[in-house]
């Protein structure tokens, strides 16, 4: 009767303390799924978005550089046409030709830290999604140019434009927008492909400025309405709408190929 009646006291105890020990094991290994478990793109994206605009704020080696071009620039075209100001399609041009070579600037210095401190070779051995890389670089070169068309434009306005540029607000935004997210696609594609090459300084600008030509011609045409003497008027329709295309065309181009370039 003793040892019958001591038989159950003992497993009990040993039932009890089991039971939390198989609870607990699937929890365990939810945890560990979980800490396995890569990054999503959206926060992939913006952790490298972090770390390039980190970088730049320490270093300063992008956005000064484009800003003191521009600015420049529309001094030299100050004096050397011997105007107190411009309009129409010769303001247009000017102010575009001036943003694009500013831009060139940005482009090259793109992936050049990644390229030479290893930073390409990092990303691949991460578990995640390789075109997180590619938005992450031509977000952070569009606020490049937006850091650089806040400065320039308004010197632009002060040093060479006649007609008050409030009269043109808020269409030339919608057409900086859009001349934008052009650049930021195909320099970013292009900044890819020329910097594990030898030359990647000229072979950059040399792929950049033909695919951005179009960029540059459409936003030229449709800001030249915006800067007229007599008034301003809308953009026309047509030229937004191929700048939109074109950037669409470009981004799926890029989306495409940026692996391989990686890879390459």
């Amino acid at each position: 009767m003793t040892a019958g009646s001591q038989a159950p006291t003992h497993a009990g105890p040993a039932a009890n303390e089991d039971a939390p020990g198989a609870a607990g094991a699937p929890n365990a290994a939810a945890t560990e799924s979980s800490r396995a478990r890569p990054p999503g793109l959206a926060a992939t994206v913006g952790a490298l978005l972090r770390k390039e605009l980190l970088v730049e704020l320490r270093t300063l080696e992008s956005v000064p550089g484009m800003s003191l071009f521009a600015v420049t620039t529309f001094v030299v075209f100050h004096f050397a046409l011997n105007r107190s100001s411009v309009d129409g399609d010769l303001a247009a041009g000017i102010l575009w030709v001036t943003l694009l070579f500013a831009a060139i600037l940005g482009i090259n210095r793109l992936f050049v830290a990644d390229a030479d401190q290893g930073g390409f070779d990092g990303f691949l051995l991460a578990p995640v999604n390789r075109s997180a890389l590619l938005f992450a670089k031509a977000l952070a070169l569009l606020g490049y140019l937006v850091v650089l068309e806040v400065i320039a434009v308004p010197a632009f306005a002060l040093l060479l434009l006649g007609p008050p540029l409030g009269r043109a607000m808020p269409d030339l935004l919608a057409v900086l927008a859009l001349g934008d997210l052009g650049v930021a696609v195909i320099g970013t594609l292009v900044a890819g492909l020329a910097v594990r090459t030898r030359a990647r300084d000229l072979l950059g600008p040399l792929l950049a400025l033909p695919l951005l030509v179009p960029v540059v011609i459409g936003c030229a045409r449709a800001t030249e309405p915006l800067f007229s003497a007599t008034r301003a008027t809308a953009p026309a329709a047509r030229w937004l709408l191929t700048l939109g295309l074109y950037d669409l065309v470009f981004g799926l181009i890029a989306f495409a190929l940026f692996d391989f370039l990686l890879e390459d």
